[in-house]
């Protein structure tokens, strides 16, 4: 059996145990539309975006960016999980190629990213927001937002196959929180001190946040610097840097599995 037809069938094994347990995946979206309705009404009004403009406006790519690597906890979790209750081994003593199991997890993990994102623009458009641009720059948008949340699940797979049980979450809790706050997703980084608004800056999540801003045709928050300028093509190599990282570190933790 080929490497992608495994992935494949695997991906389906993802999506029905879904189907017969959808409240994650539900729970997840309530979340995004949650935090989505906190930042924009609860806080929004002490808010304000350097160079001008809306602040749902310019929240709403950045939330999208954001929920991109929040589902990095759900990958990290199911591989520990399948990895602790010895599936993954049981994967490895059929003829499937080795990235299948991950592929498999990537197809059905990408699947609830797009719909996730379906959500939010919904969401997004019911309260106000509006994409100001022409049809092609938003769709690069959303690519891009996937593009973003497919390197993030490869660091997902890594930490779930090297660490095992409750550990995979906690790893992943201590790298999504700070990475995901310490961004411009919610706020400019031109409103931090300068140092941290340096770092943030440089954060991938700011990269693919202020480019779909930019795509979308909303308010960057970004009147100078690396971020205005070159939004787009961080957010495209950001992404393409951590796939070609985490890829094979994923492989290397998949073959160094033991019973």
């Amino acid at each position: 059996m080929t490497t992608l037809r495994a992935g494949w069938i695997l991906t389906r094994r993802e999506l029905a145990h879904w189907r017969r347990e959808p409240w994650g995946p539900i729970f997840g979206l309530v979340f995004s539309i949650m935090l989505l309705l906190v930042f924009g009404f609860l806080f929004g009004g002490a808010i304000t975006v350097p160079g001008g403009g809306d602040y749902i406006a310019f929240l709403l790519p950045g939330m999208m960016a954001l929920s991109m690597m929040f589902g990095v906890e759900t990958t990290a979790t199911k591989m520990a999980a399948d990895a602790g209750k010895g599936i993954t081994d049981r994967f490895r003593s059929m003829p499937i190629g080795s990235a299948s199991p991950a592929l498999g997890r990537v197809g059905a993990d990408m699947t609830n990213s797009a719909a996730e994102l379906a959500v939010l623009l919904v969401g997004g458009l019911a309260i106000g927001w509006r994409i100001e641009s022409d049809p092609g720059s938003a769709a690069l948008a959303v690519l891009l937002l996937l593009l973003l949340r497919f390197s993030m699940l490869w660091i997902g797979i890594f930490v779930g196959l090297t660490f095992r049980g409750g550990g995979a979450t906690a790893a992943v809790q201590v790298l999504v929180w700070p990475i995901g706050f310490l961004s411009t997703a919610i706020v400019s980084a031109e409103t931090m001190p300068a140092w941290l608004g340096a770092v943030a800056a440089w954060n991938p999540l700011s990269a693919t946040a202020t480019a779909a801003r930019e795509l979308f045709g909303n308010p960057t928050g970004m009147t100078g610097g690396v971020l205005a300028d070159h939004a787009v093509w961080l957010a495209l190599g950001w992404p393409l840097l951590l796939a070609a990282i985490f890829i094979p570190l994923s492989a290397r933790a998949y073959r160094r599995l033991r019973d």
